[in-house]
């Protein structure tokens, strides 16, 4: 009676960390891929950098990925689609400086 007892609370304790893990890591593939994705779509040219929301939408992973290259920093979206896994990226924002009258 003791042992079943026992072994009912580790069991009971032990089963959260269990989903937990597995929770935290499929959240971490899931940023994996989104990252790998937005990086496919990325210009070529230059230094990319790609930054995950580390949750998205309920449907979509959203990414910012900054591009920079001598002639300066360009601004994207990244979006991608938790369903089909297909990702697409926005066309680069204007600067700062091209948006000032």
């Amino acid at each position: 009676m003791t042992r079943s007892l026992i072994l009912a609370s580790f069991l009971a304790l032990g089963l959260p960390a269990f989903s937990h893990a597995s929770s935290a890591d499929a959240w971490a593939e899931f940023r994996t891929d989104v990252q790998a994705a937005c990086e496919a779509l990325s210009p070529k040219e230059g230094t990319i950098l790609v930054e995950v929301n580390p949750f998205g939408s309920e449907s979509y992973g959203t990414a910012l990925v900054y591009h920079r290259t001598d002639a300066g920093l360009d601004r994207y979206v990244c979006i991608y689609d938790k369903q089909s896994k297909e990702a697409e990226l926005s066309a680069a924002f204007p600067t700062a400086a091209a948006d000032s009258p």
